[in-house]
């Protein structure tokens, strides 16, 4: 379902900062490198990101071109204290890991795709 379609948006769903697992998984080891590096480093905060948001029916769209399938949804109504737009700001993370995120939402959607029809049942064996 899609949660909310009247937020003041482009098209009027709820914005979100996706990230691909890869950059997500280069991301933490680039912080464990510096965290051997550095003595004391101690703890930081940092957001990881693209620092750009896409729509719920952006996500969808991406992923019917990536899978050549039509999504099925329904709208619904918001959620209790969901907010219209929210993303990362990742310039901390490039500045202290050297990190950025390589991997745009259509590549995102292909390797899900890709992944999800090699593997079926998930992590599951075949019933």
């Amino acid at each position: 379902a899609v949660f909310g379609n009247d937020y003041p948006t482009p098209d009027g769903t709820g914005v979100r900062d996706y990230i691909h697992v890869v950059d997500l998984a280069n991301a933490h080891l680039k912080a464990v490198e510096k965290l051997g590096k550095v003595d004391g480093y101690g703890l930081k905060i940092i957001n990881l990101g693209t620092g750009n948001g896409y729509s719920v029916l952006q996500i969808v769209k991406a992923f019917e071109a990536a899978s050549g399938r039509k999504v099925p949804y329904a709208i619904k109504a918001r959620r209790p204290g969901d907010v219209g737009e929210v993303w990362a700001d990742p310039s901390f993370a490039a500045k202290e890991l050297g990190w950025k995120a390589e991997r745009g939402i259509e590549r995102m959607c292909e390797d899900l795709w890709r992944w999800q029809s090699m593997n079926p049942y998930g992590f599951r064996k075949g019933d």
